[in-house]
């Protein structure tokens, strides 16, 4: 049980890093009529955060697997803590914006840790639940969120919801910097110099095709959801409060599922097609969200969609695990996360485009269809790597 410390306080590190990122979202409704923004700019400013945290992604995956994870983290946390914060006392699109793009900078080491505190922690036969523990803080972070802030915010106001953020970093760091250290957490450092991944690789397309493509939903579901719930099914911001935590069991299941799958039924698969088939094709009901107008069958698709996204994310590194050397665990994790996240600035504008226009059934259906795409994308790609391999 000693082993799983690590990939327990990365877990508290992302749940953490999520309840800063599902604050806004959460009390989207709330900002929005007290700034007057607009859904338009709101998903500009969270493409902001996107593009950071793309960046970040990689370059701190390269980072911790050089310097390691206790000094690596201390500073990833530092910064989105402050930047957490900053939230409090920004107003316009452009204080927001400044404030999400640091967030982002600093969060982007946050799922490359995980799949490097996993690597330097467990067994090979036990890696992917440690990724899994470490990545379900995102989906704890995001059900938790709702239930505590939205009854905070509207009771103290949603800035004052920020402060609760910054604090939540600053725990943490506290309990890290006692934690983290050798022999209960290895500090295991690469002695080469950051080596950063190169785009010209056909494994680097690998997960941005099964991770980047494939896990979109986790993405529009989180941070768009509340503005459809609100404005073409009428709940309130009260009312989102009991509601917007009931996706995320699907979120928090998928990866304790999908991550028993890569270590128990494909683990020497290196090309898994199969299961990116049968993921594919459960993604594709997603596309049906708006024929059924009540908010309960809606939760239901976003829960559904969620718990397949993270089939999506597990696979993804299952393959960049198999693709990249050992001590590049980090930036296989960093790859992933940054990927998903260029998806999301890429096609979260023209999102809360859709939503300021009432288009809410192109939203879901090119939610639905983009998993698809990935997987064909990926089979291309990986074509020639699989003649002669018989585990796909």
């Amino acid at each position: 049980m000693r082993a799983w410390i690590g990939p327990t306080l990365m877990m508290l590190a992302t749940l953490i890093a999520y309840v800063d990122r599902q604050t806004l979202a959460v009390l989207s409704p709330m900002i929005l009529a007290d700034t007057g923004l607009t859904a338009a700019s709101f998903a500009d400013a969270l493409s902001a955060f996107s593009i950071a945290y793309m960046l970040a992604n990689p370059l701190w995956g390269s980072i911790l697997d050089r310097t390691g994870l206790r000094f690596g983290m201390a500073i990833a946390v530092g910064v989105w803590t402050l930047a957490s914060g900053a939230h409090a006392i920004v107003a316009g699109f452009l204080g927001f914006a400044v404030a999400r793009v640091i967030l982002g900078l600093g969060e982007g080491a946050g799922f490359p840790g995980c799949v490097k505190m996993a690597a330097d922690c467990l067994p090979t036969s036990a890696r992917s639940r440690g990724i899994a523990l470490g990545y379900c803080g995102a989906a704890l972070g995001s059900l938790i969120t709702p239930l505590t802030m939205t009854p905070f915010a509207l009771q103290y106001g949603w800035r004052a919801a920020f402060w609760i953020t910054g604090a939540l970093g600053v725990a943490w760091l506290i309990l890290w910097w006692s934690s983290a250290k050798a022999p209960l957490i290895p500090d295991i450092r690469r002695d080469t110099k950051i080596v950063l991944p190169s785009p010209f690789l056909r494994r680097f397309w690998y997960i941005v095709a099964t991770y980047g493509m494939g896990a979109v939903a986790l993405g529009v579901i989180a941070y768009m959801s509340p503005l459809y719930l609100n404005r073409a099914l009428g709940l309130s911001q009260r009312e989102l409060g009991y509601v917007l935590w009931i996706p995320t069991l699907g979120w928090f299941a998928g990866y304790f599922f999908w991550g028993w799958v890569s270590d128990r039924l494909i683990a020497d698969q290196v090309r898994p097609v199969k299961t990116l088939l049968i993921l594919s094709a459960l993604a594709l009901p997603s596309a049906f969200v708006t024929m059924f107008h009540s908010w309960q069958a809606a939760v239901a698709f976003f829960v559904w969609a969620m718990f397949i996204a993270d089939g999506f994310i597990v696979m993804g590194l299952h393959i960049g695990s198999r693709a990249y050397p050992r001590d590049q665990v980090g930036m296989v994790g960093g790859i992933g996360g940054g990927s998903w996240s260029a998806v999301l600035a890429v096609i979260l504008p023209f999102y809360g485009r859709m939503i300021d226009a009432g288009s809410y059934t192109m939203v879901f259906v090119t939610m639905s269809l983009l998993p698809l795409l990935g997987s064909l994308l990926y089979f291309a790609l990986s074509a020639a790597d699989s003649k002669g391999n018989n585990n796909s």
